[in-house]
């Protein structure tokens, strides 16, 4: 009875209604619009990415075909006569290659003048950039890594000697060399692009130098290492593109300069640029004088541009990717 009783009462709770399956639950309608947005960004996204290539490249060729077309026209106008020059357009060589020759290079090499003055070209440029990347290194290295009383306001100093303009110290710089002796000399011109060049150039490679990780130069310095070690055997070579994109600025920049050079030097010190306008003032618009030499001062900028170019490069990409 009792057992009956118990059956009965707990019986109920022993059976239990079927589990039926039920549908998995959907997820809220979505709109047609949102159901099509997905599919539609990713399109979207490769037609956006495939038109900013196209976009990027057309670019890109359009500036080098701008810089490219008056390049051209100078090589092809330094290599026709002054009759073919006076009669018709450049683009004409195109079709008549005949008209091309090297008589205007020929003449103008055996200028005396155009030669001493690309080889003083050279006296100056060279030195200039070796004794500016030599010097704005060490001091790059000592503003970021050493301890010395007053580097903090001495750096400042440089960094306000960037705002100065050139032609404030043309004056006083002349009358200095004047007292020295170095006015007209290309040791003058040497000195004076290399006073102007440090404060650029120490405040470039100090800021790149002040990125490398300390942890390497402790521990170099831990092993021993003196700062000088520590400086030619791991700061520069880990500063190459920086040094190599100031080498290629300060060149162009040097070889390129026509107002430091006008001044300064003289006849016998004169650079490219300053024979080429006192060329200008003697032979009016003799385009067979030249386009030769605006063409020859053009040669070795681009030769050492593109020698440099990879670490140009990796020196302008320097600190955009960590």
């Amino acid at each position: 009875m009792s057992g009956h009783s118990t059956v009965e009462r707990h019986g109920p709770s022993r059976r239990t209604a079927p589990v039926r399956p039920t549908a998995p639950s959907s997820p809220p309608s979505a709109s047609p619009s949102s159901r099509r947005s997905a599919p539609g960004r990713r399109r979207g996204g490769r037609i956006s990415r495939l038109l900013g290539s196209s976009a990027v490249q057309g670019v890109l060729i359009l500036v080098a075909l701008v810089w490219i077309t008056p390049l051209a026209g100078l090589l092809l106008s330094s290599m026709r006569s002054e009759q073919d020059n006076a009669t018709d357009g450049w683009w004409t060589a195109l079709t008549d290659p005949s008209q091309l020759s090297l008589d205007n290079y020929t003449a103008l090499l055996g200028d005396s003048g155009i030669g001493a003055a690309f080889w003083n070209t050279v006296l100056i440029s060279v030195p200039t950039t070796v004794l500016v990347v030599a010097i704005a290194a060490l001091a790059g290295y000592a503003f970021a890594w050493l301890e010395f009383p007053g580097r903090d306001g001495v750096f400042l100093v440089v960094v306000g000697l960037l705002v100065v303009p050139v032609q404030i110290g043309l004056l006083p710089v002349a009358k200095l060399f004047g007292a020295v002796g170095l006015f007209g000399t290309i040791a003058g011109v040497v000195l004076f692009h290399v006073a102007y060049g440090l404060p650029f150039a120490i405040f470039l490679l100090r800021n790149y130098f002040a990125e490398i990780p300390r942890e390497m130069l402790e521990a170099a310095r831990m092993d021993g290492g003196s700062e000088w070690r520590i400086f030619s055997r791991l700061v520069l070579p880990l500063g190459r593109p920086a040094i190599a994109s100031l080498a290629i600025f300060q060149f162009l920049w040097v070889w390129n300069d026509m107002l430091v050079a006008l001044l300064f030097a003289d006849t016998g010190s004169q650079p490219l640029t300053v024979a080429l306008q006192s060329q200008m003032r003697q032979f009016g618009s003799n385009i067979g004088v030249l386009a030769p030499g605006a063409f020859l001062s053009l040669v070795v900028p681009l030769v050492v541009f593109f020698a440099f170019q990879r670490h140009f490069v990796q020196g302008v990409m320097a600190g955009s990717v960590k």
